[in-house]
């Protein structure tokens, strides 16, 4: 290493990672606030194509570079990336910040397939550099602590889970609804949160079957349509023998915005997360054992950003690879899955 070289290495290492963000609408806004507000890195640059959302973004950061193009992100002497572009955007953008060596923060889903995914995964792999997903609902408080119930055995043998995810609206961008741009409705846009909650509370149990069923409009959908689902259940044989069900849908007659659940059936104990009144943001937490309950978690609790956050801080301490990514691979296979199912059933 030359001393030139050395001298750049050691500066690096000693300030604070300069990271870039990539598309800063409402959700990559929330999340570049949080980063900003934890303190562990510099908001450097923002590249989003439209001149109000830039604009927006660097009230946030007044002293980041503006630009309307990732290639030209990509050129800004960066250390990482937050991207928060549509869907189909995602497995190439992050391929390409991870070949030009930055760490990288995505929304979900990190890729419309497996395939998608696996090739993320093996670019951060050969990389060498830091990567995770915006699975935020990890972080709440709630399901945290339920995580540690699980963990330490409090609710003895699991042997059933159900999670739901239910809005009563729906997204309100069109590339959501084309299958090409989203990789698929309401299981890739809320079902991942149940997926990956699901496999991750119970340390990534192998599935040994799924059968699922998809509707558009309350019609079951076709094998081959083109249209994205807004209602969708699945059922999860593992190999335990314990079972699992995932239920999520866009424009449920709900009677409220939003029906979010995670509840955990054991041997010994249950326990559960519930969202408060239809609230997206507002959780409570309970641990059951016979009728008697006890209260985990309540509002308020600032989840929201806490999945960026930890990425930042875990960059700013100087970590790469972190092979728990590979995780990630896992539950967009079971997505798959819940989409082949749905296929075989209607096929």
């Amino acid at each position: 290493m030359s001393q030139i070289e050395a001298t750049r290495t050691r500066i690096k290492a000693i300030r604070r990672p300069r990271i870039g963000f990539l598309g800063v609408g409402w959700i990559g806004r929330h999340r570049m606030n949080a980063i900003i507000e934890a303190g562990d890195v510099e908001a450097a640059a923002i590249a989003d194509p439209a001149d109000q959302m830039r604009s927006d973004a660097g009230q946030l950061a007044p002293a980041a570079q503006t630009v309307a193009s990732f290639e030209e992100l990509l050129a800004c002497d960066l250390d990482g990336v937050v991207i928060a572009t549509p869907s189909a955007l995602h497995a190439e953008q992050s391929i390409r910040a991870l070949q030009r060596g930055l760490a990288v923060f995505c929304q979900k889903p990190l890729g419309r397939t497996r395939r998608e995914v696996e090739d993320v995964v093996d670019a951060a792999r050969k990389a060498d550099r830091l990567l995770a997903v915006d699975l935020s609902y990890r972080f709440t408080d709630g399901m945290r602590k339920i995580k540690q119930l699980i963990e330490e055995g409090q609710l003895g043998t699991i042997f059933a889970a159900d999670l739901v995810f239910h809005n009563a609206y729906g997204p309100d961008k069109d590339w959501f609804y084309d299958k090409a741009r989203s990789g698929g409705g309401c299981v890739t846009d809320l079902g991942v949160h149940l997926a990956d909650l699901a496999l991750w509370c119970i340390d990534f149990p192998q599935v040994n079957k799924v059968e699922s069923k998809i509707f558009s409009g309350g019609r079951p959908l076709a094998a081959g349509s083109k249209t994205v689902e807004d209602y969708a259940v699945a059922t999860l044989h593992l190999k335990s023998g314990a079972v699992v069900r995932l239920t999520c849908s866009w424009r449920l007659q709900a009677g409220r915005d939003a029906i979010i659940e995670a509840r955990f059936h054991g041997t010994e104990g249950g326990a559960e997360l519930r969202n408060v009144d239809g609230s997206f943001y507002d959780f409570t937490a309970a641990y059951h054992q016979g009728n008697h309950s006890e209260t985990l978690s309540l509002p308020p609790d600032a989840w929201g950003g806490r999945a960026a956050q930890d990425w930042a801080k875990r960059l700013a301490a100087g970590s790469h690879y972190d092979p728990q990514c590979e995780r990630l691979i896992e539950v967009a296979a079971l997505i798959d899955d819940i989409y082949a199912a749905s296929e075989h059933a209607a096929g």
